[in-house]
């Protein structure tokens, strides 16, 4: 009798394991299912602008970089579960333009200072981005936009030139 009194708490103590490994397995396989929901959804880090469907990077390289650089970085990019981001070209930079939109961001040398942007979707820029040209070409004089002041120019891109200030904003999308 003694025996099988033992063998019912043992027995009791096993199950209590079980149930705790087990729940323990649930609760990981519900964080899994939600850090799987769907991408827009979950990362604040993408904007989505509605009268395109075209899906921004929340914010830029936040470095400097050469406009061929700032290619590389949004073809290597992968952010929110995509892995197909590119340089955004001109009329898509203009688009998300908006002199009354007010977006935080920061410029200047070093960690830069706080400044305000004129994007639409509260994009965090730290400099003028860079302007996909989409004709290969990675040398020479590039586009680029400022946000300031909602005018496009060019510059010199590669070496010896400078690629201060100027950085890439990525984008996703039909592509105009």
């Amino acid at each position: 009798m003694l025996s099988s009194g033992t063998r019912t708490v043992g027995n009791r103590c096993i199950v209590r394991r079980w149930i705790r490994i087990a729940a323990l397995l649930l609760a990981i396989a519900v964080i899994h299912r939600s850090a799987q929901s769907a991408p827009e959804e979950q990362s604040p880090s993408v904007w989505t602008d509605p009268s395109t469907g075209l899906i921004w990077a929340g914010k830029d390289s936040g470095k400097d970089v050469s406009y061929k650089n700032a290619v590389k970085y949004c073809r290597d990019l992968r952010l929110a579960g995509y892995s197909d981001w590119r340089l955004a070209n001109m009329s898509e930079l203009q688009g998300i333009y908006d002199k009354a939109a007010i977006a935080p961001g920061l410029a200047g040398p070093g960690n830069g200072r706080p400044v305000t942007w004129h994007v639409k979707g509260k994009l965090f820029l730290t400099g003028n981005e860079w302007a996909n040209n989409q004709s290969g070409r990675t040398s020479g004089f590039q586009y680029y936009f400022d946000f300031n002041e909602g005018k496009s120019n060019n510059q010199p891109s590669g070496f010896p030139y400078s690629s201060a200030f100027m950085r890439g904003l990525c984008v996703r999308g039909s592509g105009n």
